[in-house]
């Protein structure tokens, strides 16, 4: 765990803040999401859920114990304080203030009580503090105000949305689960409604909570629970249980094989899924589900329930597809409209694709899916502003016409491709935030044929011939923008054998084939008989590690040009370094013969870094990759002392080329460990 290593000086400084009465902003400065000591977390929590020196709410309560349900109340509350083994002088009184805090909640609020509502769940785990009465409930309050989403129940909204979640990261799981007819709701409600107390230890919650409270994302729980299936995809999809009712009970069970040494990497994963989904969500489900309840949010609850595939913003994905070389989301747009409505105004990075060839020429729809996996991958390998790993369809806007794009989209997800959403609105949507900038923002506008600008404009789409709809009109190739056009033709004359890996390519199949370190591939003395990080797919990691933090203003400026040209350089590459609360800095590293640096840009300072990292080559004691996202690597810093290794730092990231650096880095890691036998 983080606290373990040598540097506990931010205790110390975490101690003085507290006694400063410090705010949430200093809170997460400090432990920058690590495992808060047992001592401080009483007043750590509190601050972190803004409830620190609050009055006492219960002071309003009437004393009443008159809800139709009491009896079940109190008959949960015994149950709990039962399971918690305290001394029996404690038990009444501890019975009674957990009766009279949910009692007054569930008046408050309006809201019944149930024993599966989780509440009792939520406040267990600060029994364990030792607050007062009032600090429980004003702490159990904002939790649930805050961190649990409303309408958990059976088809609620929560459910709706982590299932587009996971079908947007893992459609294949998802659609096996879909055919398995197993919802969300039936394995996951005990996670959401009490967030993960229900299922795991008292230890392990103290430490997801830690860091849960610094993050301060309220939809962190849906990654969370996305890392969980996803790290057991491989014991749904081959597992031998056959009933509805087995599989969801072996899915609700997985939160309880966490340890607490794990959390902090199952929540720098989740963090990592966070950042490669789409944001739009976001707003979108922040009302309905962690709103005021008595707002209700009609049009989102109707979008939730029956979108197809995760909902993108037009605003998002312009806005993504600017930004050059970011780390977050880029998209590969495909506009789905006849080609008449395309013709007439797109934009310019959109690949055409016309929704109407799946069903008047099934051969020519394949080509042309073809051709379009083909232009995402050459779009991509050339660092165009077309390019992106995530598809987004893009349709009319007008609900007739985008039924066939619904059926454009539904054929991907039951082909198993990966990261697919729609733009909101369509084309409709994405004119209209255009309106002060047309000419810029599409090409090929005209205000004469354009649906948006005349809608009452023929179209004719449908009596186009396939070939029509698919290439760009020979105008268009003069004025330069067929290159996708251009890449249909050329990818048309590519052989079988090159469609099947462009397919293999969309479907991940390739990405096993990338593993860095596994049990057959490992090298050097300190790669052997070492089980890896907790990671999907991966065995756990025993190690009790915590991440290097530092002070950059304490570190060293750099330019960033000079160092790469410096003649001792071996390898260098741009990456991404994630710390241990998810977030990514750009960063270049740079191997040498005998060391490894990690140069972190400084923004707004071109060609400017800090030397965040001065790592010798031979303190490398374990490299380690995930199996689902070869590009997230991971180094381990430390000693060897015979068979055991006392492990000091880690280093994550994500490497573009991640094969390629991890190799140059092993074979230099073994020429130092041979120069220090020899």
């Amino acid at each position: 765990m983080a606290d373990g290593i040598d540097d506990t000086s931010w205790v110390t400084d975490l101690e003085t803040a507290l006694v400063e009465s410090c705010d949430f902003g200093t809170i997460r400065n400090i432990c920058k999401c690590r495992t808060v000591p047992d001592h401080l977390r009483a007043e750590v929590w509190q601050i972190c859920l803004n409830v620190q020196n609050k009055g006492d709410a219960l002071s309003a309560f009437d004393g009443l114990y008159d809800l139709d349900e009491q009896g079940i109340i109190r008959e949960d509350c015994r149950a709990l304080v039962d399971k918690l083994g305290n001394e029996e002088e404690d038990k009444v009184s501890i019975v009674s203030d957990l009766e009279s805090i949910v009692t007054f909640f569930s008046k408050s609020r309006n809201e019944k009580y149930s024993s599966e509502n989780g509440w009792l769940e939520v406040i267990q785990p600060l029994l364990a503090l030792k607050l007062t009465r009032a600090q429980i409930y004003n702490c159990f309050y904002s939790i649930v105000n805050k961190f649990i989403p409303r309408d958990c129940v059976k088809g609620g909204k929560p459910f709706h949305l982590f299932r587009l979640l996971l079908q947007y990261h893992d459609p294949e799981l998802s659609s096996f689960l879909d055919t398995k007819r197993i919802l969300p709701d039936l394995y996951c409600h005990s996670w959401f409604r009490s967030l993960f107390s229900a299922p795991c230890d008292l230890q392990v919650i103290q430490v997801m909570w830690d860091v849960y409270f610094q993050h301060g994302d309220q939809f962190l729980t849906f990654f969370m629970a996305l890392v969980i299936l996803v790290n057991a995809r491989d014991q749904i999809l081959t597992g031998e249980l056959e009933s509805k009712q087995s599989i969801a009970e072996m899915l609700a069970s997985f939160p309880s094989g966490l340890e607490a040494e794990d959390i902090e990497d199952f929540c720098a994963l989740a963090q990592y899924y966070a950042s490669k989904t789409p944001q739009s969500f976001r707003r979108d489900y922040q009302s309905p589900l962690f709103g005021n309840n008595l707002i209700p949010g009609k049009e989102e609850d109707l979008q939730v329930s029956q979108a197809l595939c995760l909902p993108v913003s037009v605003a998002e994905l312009l806005q993504n597809n600017n930004l050059a070389g970011g780390d977050g989301v880029r998209y590969f747009v495909v506009d789905c409209r006849p080609a008449d409505q395309y013709n007439n105004g797109h934009l310019s990075t959109a690949f055409h694709l016309d929704a109407n060839l799946m069903l008047q020429n099934p051969k020519e729809f394949s080509t042309a899916v073809q051709a379009l996996l083909a232009a995402k991958q050459q779009s991509i390998s050339s660092g165009s502003a077309a390019g992106g790993e995530h598809l987004c369809f893009i349709g009319s806007g007008r609900e007739e016409e985008d039924q066939y794009v619904h059926m454009v989209i539904a054929n991907f997800l039951q082909k198993h491709y990966q990261y697919v959403s729609f733009a909101k609105g369509g084309y409709q949507s994405l004119h209209e935030l255009l309106k002060d900038r047309l000419s810029e923002g599409l090409s090929s506008h005209n205000p004469k044929h354009c649906i948006v600008c005349n809608p009452d404009a023929s179209h004719n789409s449908s009596d186009l011939e396939n070939g029509e709809d698919f290439h760009r009109s020979g105008k268009e190739e003069e004025n330069g923008e067929s290159f996708f056009g251009k890449l249909t033709s050329t990818v048309k004359s590519k052989s079988a054998v090159m469609k099947q890996k462009l397919t293999d390519y969309i479907k991940n199949e390739h990405q096993t084939q990338e593993r860095h370190v596994s049990n057959t591939d490992r090298v050097g003395k300190r790669y052997r008989n070492m089980a890896n990080v907790f990671s999907i797919g991966d065995d756990d990691d025993g190690d009790d590690v915590g991440e290097n933090s530092s002070d950059d203003d304490r570190k060293e400026v750099v330019n960033v040009e000079v160092w790469l040209k410096k003649p001792d350089i071996k390898y260098s590459c741009r990456c991404q370094e994630v710390i241990g609360n998810g977030y990514m800095f750009p960063s270049h590293l740079l191997v040498t013969d005998t060391h490894l640096y990690v140069l972190r840009e400084i923004p707004n300072r071109k060609n400017m870094a800090h030397i965040q990292a001065r790592r010798a080559l031979g303190s490398v004691v374990k490299i380690t990759s995930k199996r689902k996202h070869p590009d997230f690597v991971t180094f381990k810093y430390g000693s060897v002392d015979g068979d055991e290794i006392q492990v000091t730092d880690i280093d994550r990231f994500l490497l573009p080329q991640a094969a390629e650096a991890t190799k140059i880095i092993k074979q230099q890691i073994i020429k130092v460990l041979d120069a220090l036998d020899s």
